[in-house]
């Protein structure tokens, strides 16, 4: 699937549901769902800067690809950061710099997180980006 296909699967997944206390507990599950991220590379330099809770992102360039692994600490932010993943992994890096993120706007989610949420989901998202620049990924 493209990016743009996933993003238009999440604006889906997401109107299936009218009330927000339901579209938080569907991120809490994306949450669960995330892959277990290794405690060695729970490291200050994998730490995305702005974000209230704590996330660790870690890149790898894999047949011309970049495949995130990503954790936090706090339920909502871990679920945030999954559906991030879903996104963006797997992607070159011109397909990442390419594509949009209005689809958190479809979905509603910018607009129903506090001004720190909101805060970390812009800093996940630059730092996704900036991932993408970088060249010599490990």
């Amino acid at each position: 699937m493209t990016i743009q296909e996933v993003q238009e699967q999440i604006i889906e997944d997401f109107s299936a549901y009218d009330e927000w206390l339901d579209k938080y507990e569907y991120l809490i599950e994306l949450g669960k769902n995330l892959t277990p991220f290794a405690e060695e590379l729970k490291t200050d330099e994998r730490l995305i800067k702005g974000c209230q809770s704590r996330v660790w992102l870690d890149a790898k360039l894999q047949d011309g690809k970049i495949v995130f692994s990503a954790d936090s600490d706090a339920i909502i932010t871990k679920g945030i950061i999954s559906m991030l993943i879903s996104v963006y992994s797997g992607r070159t890096a011109d397909e990442i710099l390419s594509s949009d993120d209005t689809f958190i706007d479809r979905i509603g989610l910018r607009e129903n997180l506090s001004p720190t949420r909101q805060n970390g989901l812009l800093s996940m998202l630059d730092t996704i980006r900036s991932l993408a620049k970088q060249e010599g990924l490990k």
